[in-house]
């Protein structure tokens, strides 16, 4: 795809519901053989974690560094509270992941169904709040438009020449993406070290196992049955030692008889 990612088709097998019963139901009819087990390692909030890379923040990289919920801090920052629920967290996380995408007040009200005013003064207060990531989208933004295309951490090129065009719509779009472009460029570059590096640890130590899937942020396995308990952490020893970022990396991992059983 354009920000590097990679994509299935026939089925496209990405883009089967996660969350929901709808969505567990889907997933349980995915099984593996007999004998094996599915097992799955998901980078953990890796898009912000490169943003805390790129910008240099100082606020958001100590709270990756001391392993504090992202989403819970942001709330509380934002809406000056101690006291955070569900609906407040998941404001904030759309707040978050909002800005990696150059969402516009009316964007973070539709998806939220706030008020395009609150959701202006939402974003006020995250930029106030993470001043550095203001500053680097400015810059990354100006840089584009000054070079023509933006790079990933691992200097990977996209280009953007509509973003000088006289027409504002077609500019604006070329904006938003070059913002998000280095940041999901670079989440997308290190998985696929990831891969490349859990693929010769399954060579190296003769894993009866093998790479299904890959999710974005997430791979999906298929493993023997009495190795999975080896073979958990060296994968995810592998993909978080992928790539060295100013905040750490964290894997998820866990394994289940179907792609239903796994979160």
């Amino acid at each position: 795809t354009a920000t590097g990612r990679l994509s299935s088709v026939s089925p496209n097998l990405q883009n089967i519901p996660a969350r929901g019963e709808v969505g567990k139901t889907i997933r349980k009819a995915f099984v593996p053989a007999d004998g094996y087990v599915l097992a799955t390692f998901d980078y953990s909030q890796i898009e912000l974690r490169v943003l805390a890379h790129l910008s240099g923040d100082q606020t958001l990289k100590e709270a990756f560094e001391s392993g504090q919920d992202i989403h819970s801090i942001t709330a509380k920052k934002i809406f000056n509270t101690d006291t955070v629920d569900a609906d407040l967290r998941r404001l904030a996380k759309a707040v978050n992941f909002g800005i990696i995408y150059g969402l516009s007040p009316y964007g973070l009200s539709r998806d939220t169904g706030v008020t395009p005013r609150e959701a202006k003064e939402f974003i006020n207060a995250y930029f106030a709040l993470y001043g550095n990531i203001k500053t680097f989208i400015d810059a990354t933004i100006e840089n584009t438009r000054k070079n023509g295309y933006c790079e990933t951490v691992l200097g990977r090129k996209r280009f953007f020449p509509e973003i000088t065009s006289r027409n504002g719509m077609i500019r604006n779009r070329a904006e938003r993406a070059a913002m998000n472009a280095p940041i999901q460029g670079s989440a997308a570059d290190i998985i696929k070290v990831a891969m490349l590096k859990c693929d010769r640890v399954i060579a190296d130590k003769g894993y009866d196992a093998r790479l299904l899937l890959q999710i974005h942020d997430e791979l999906l396995f298929e493993v023997k049955k009495e190795i999975v308990d080896e073979f958990l952490p060296a994968m995810q020893q592998e993909m978080e030692n992928a790539f060295k970022l100013a905040v750490p990396l964290t894997v998820n991992c866990e394994a289940g008889m179907s792609w239903g059983d796994l979160k």
